[in-house]
């Protein structure tokens, strides 16, 4: 059986699934703000391979959301998404933020938001296991479903619901992303002025921690920052996401192909009544085939002329809108890290300031050292066992302490010159 053009782009409606279903509906809660929550069995798959996700599904033209478990199969089978595309969304990986566009579908992977945007609807995997909280992400998925019902409702411009719904991922992630980077500044900067006043282990390890969640949040503002900008750079990527023009025109393009199979089976018709002529025109079903293939090669030629036919103004100033603020924050991520490497660079002076000091108290312990020492060898030439006249002279012994003294003392003075004049120490 045929089905409408319409109804291979979306998920059967609720009714309709449940005409299929009968009895195995399922009651489930509902997210956001829109209609009853409802359980639905895509086309009645059993569960394969993969199994059911659960997921939240806003309606273009409503604004009502509810939660539905769908199968991979179906996804790929209903939205000609590669496996590839769906593993993206998979919570069981651990893959990067991407974007990305495809001809009957946008799949994005935004930090907590992982959904599928079609021309009327979007799909938001709301998995405990995505984001790694099944809290948090839960909030995060409310969220972005209520705001993009908010949206919907107060549209005041013509812009396609993909890009609304692709506008809210935006708008979620950088502020996520954002919030992150302000709360790490807020830790970072107290923690690495006092490391400067107080060098200590615990301070080090505190900054070591901190310098980890710095490389790891920043590399996940830089790929969404580069996924951006490699929308913005590909004009033809960026004519892939107009879902809505697509559809409307392959709607009016299948239209024009039923209506030429529609008078090339009348004229067809027609044709059996009259008398055939050697003369004549070619036969009707020869005119059918031509004219069905002129608007098969004409449906084909579309997908070909989209980048050309497209103006990709509106959605490059969307996402240029989006790069400055990540990219503000990549800026804020940066700064932060090279006030880190100042702190380093500062502690690491004033390592190599002490122990500079200990090297120069070193110098002059040893000096002093070889300066007492002196008095050693007098001591041992006067302790030797033989009989010396100057034993016997008055104040002999406080002559000889005196003299060894000053003469220690001039000793330690020249090499305290010498070390000064080598600049081994300070002036």
């Amino acid at each position: 059986m045929d089905h409408d053009p319409k109804e291979r782009l979306l998920l059967p409606s609720r009714a309709a699934a449940a005409a299929a279903n009968g009895p195995h509906r399922r009651a489930a809660p509902a997210a956001g703000g829109g209609g009853g929550g409802v359980a639905i069995d895509v086309h009645g798959l059993k569960r394969r391979g993969g199994g059911r996700r659960s997921w939240v599904r806003v309606d273009a033209a409503t604004g009502a959301s509810e939660a539905v478990e769908v199968a991979k199969p179906a996804l790929m089978r209903r939205l000609d998404l590669p496996a590839r595309d769906l593993r993206l969304l998979d919570p069981l990986f651990v893959y990067p933020s991407a974007i990305l566009g495809r001809e009957r579908a946008v799949v994005c992977n935004l930090e907590r938001i992982r959904c599928i945007i079609t021309a009327d609807e979007a799909l938001i995997l709301r998995d405990p296991d995505v984001g790694g909280g099944g809290a948090e992400t839960e909030e995060a998925v409310r969220r972005y479903v209520a705001e993009l019902q908010r949206r919907l409702v107060d549209r005041a411009d013509d812009l396609p619901f993909e890009f609304i719904a692709l506008e809210v991922a935006l708008e979620a992630a950088c502020s996520f992303l954002d919030a992150q980077a302000v709360e790490l500044e807020a830790d970072a900067y107290p923690l690495l002025d006092e490391l400067t006043t107080k060098i200590s282990t615990l301070n080090l390890e505190r900054v070591r921690r901190l310098k980890s969640k710095l490389v790891a949040l920043t590399r996940r503002v830089q790929k969404v920052r580069d996924e951006i900008e490699q929308l913005m750079d590909d004009d033809g990527d960026m004519a892939e996401m107009y879902l809505t023009e697509k559809k409307r025109r392959m709607e009016a393009s299948l239209l024009e192909e039923q209506a030429l199979q529609g008078m090339g089976n009348s004229g067809f018709g027609s044709s059996v009544s009259a008398p055939v002529s050697p003369v004549s025109s070619p036969p009707a079903s020869r005119r059918l085939e031509k004219e069905l293939s002129f608007a098969r090669s004409r449906h084909d030629s579309f997908k070909s002329a989209d980048s050309s036919q497209y103006s990709i103004e509106e959605l490059e100033m969307l996402l240029e809108a989006y790069f400055v603020v990540i990219d503000y924050t990549l800026s804020k991520l940066t700064s932060l890290k090279e006030y880190i490497d100042d702190t380093e660079d500062f502690i690491n002076i004033q390592l190599d300031n002490v122990r500079n000091q200990l090297i120069q108290f070193e110098l002059l312990l040893t000096t002093a050292t070889f300066v007492v020492a002196i008095f050693g060898v007098v001591s041992g030439v006067f302790g030797m066992n033989f009989e010396v006249d100057l034993f016997n002279v008055p104040h002999a012994f406080e002559w000889t302490l005196a003299i060894t003294g000053v003469c220690g003392l001039v000793i330690f003075c020249c090499f305290i010159w010498y070390f000064k004049k080598r600049r081994f120490f300070p002036l």
